[in-house]
């Protein structure tokens, strides 16, 4: 069998992440609406967006997308990301107008999802919940689901998947204590907490690094600290996921200070994967539902840079602990989140919503 599929993509798609996994599912042949050229092996149809505001919303985008409407519907199914996102609306008419399966893929842990009482989100979301099938990403969303009268038939819970052979422990275990941060530069991944954190370390240890990957709106923070030649702070210019994997084997821990927003918590987060595959131990905070990704030994903090620094502290002091909790991770990272393994656990998810 050849399963086709058109993905509708939200204007501001991260690469290399749902869309990228749905073409790597066997016997799947992938059309893709989308403003820019994805990755991986699909047919792309550009794409233009009506968007009254210029920003992506975690929960959603609130974008609607051009010439969906006018696509030959030879698919056997069409499918989204997440619940409310406007683009979920327009697929969700377009299934039911051609008789099409529907699929939606969603990582919403908030069951009081703010976004559904707004419209015109709650509106996509009241369509979303008639889709023939929810991929999880997080066992919360299928929980988020179940609260909201979704039967458990049509859902999966298929966990995320990393490239294991880009993500990979440096060849020469790094000894120095380097900590890494590799996430947007924004608030609600708290690089600000990282940064007040690490000058408490040190402190304790002035001879720690920490190295900074990344782009967005506290960037200019991030330059401050590391114009500073007594920061220890280094920042590293955003690159592909080769780039995003040497940085980390740069360093010994990998560290993060995610905090909820009034209509998003941190769900999963695969900057822990990429961490755990590369065979680093983890410090970040408590947020939403990380504890499905972030396991003991690794440690998760309250959100204040004592709790993170004096973690931080310990692994950076540890060469033995981190090489432990390290080596841990490596092996968890390609035993339960190869990416093989998940795009054929997705590809079977669908399977069994066909005839």
């Amino acid at each position: 069998m050849s399963r086709r599929l058109l993905w509708v993509s939200l204007p501001d798609q991260r690469p290399r992440r749902e869309l990228w996994w749905l073409s790597q599912m066997p016997e799947t042949h992938v059309t893709a609406l989308a403003a820019t050229r994805p990755g991986g092996d699909v047919e792309w149809h550009p794409s233009r967006y009506v968007r009254p505001i210029r920003r992506f919303v975690e929960a959603g985008a609130l974008a609607w997308i051009r010439g969906l409407s006018a696509m030959t519907p030879n698919f056997d199914w069409v499918a989204s990301l997440e619940l409310c996102s406007l683009v979920t609306g327009q697929a969700a008419t377009y299934a039911r107008r051609h008789g099409l399966r529907q699929a939606v893929i969603t990582w919403e842990n908030l069951t009081r999802q703010p976004l559904y009482y707004l419209p015109p989100y709650r509106q996509a979301f009241q369509r979303a919940l008639d889709a023939d099938l929810f991929i999880c990403l997080v066992e919360a969303a299928r929980q988020h689901l179940l609260e909201h009268g979704v039967d458990d038939e049509r859902i999966s819970v298929v966990v995320p998947g990393v490239d294991t052979s880009t993500f990979r422990p440096a060849e020469s275990p790094v000894t120095a204590p380097v900590a890494v941060f590799t996430s947007p530069l924004a608030a609600n991944k708290g690089i600000d907490t990282v940064l007040q954190a690490f000058a408490l370390v040190r402190r304790s240890v002035p001879e720690a690094k920490l190295l900074v990957m990344g782009a967005g709106p506290m960037e200019t923070l991030v330059r401050r600290a590391a114009a500073d030649p007594y920061s220890g702070v280094e920042l590293v210019p955003p690159g592909d996921p080769a780039d995003v994997a040497d940085t980390l084997r740069r360093g010994s821990v990998f560290v993060t200070a995610p905090r909820a927003t009034w209509k998003w918590s941190e769900q999963y987060g695969l900057a822990y994967l990429e961490a755990m595959a590369t065979g680093l131990p983890i410090v970040t905070t408590v947020c939403g539902t990380n504890a499905e990704a972030v396991r003991p030994p690794n440690v998760r903090t309250a959100n204040n840079p004592e709790a993170l620094g004096t973690a931080l502290t310990r692994f950076l002091v540890d060469d033995a602990l981190r090489r432990k909790v390290g080596a841990d991770n490596r092996i968890r990272a390609v035993a339960e989140h190869d990416l093989a393994t998940s795009c054929a656990a997705m590809g079977a998810a669908f399977a069994r919503r066909e005839p």
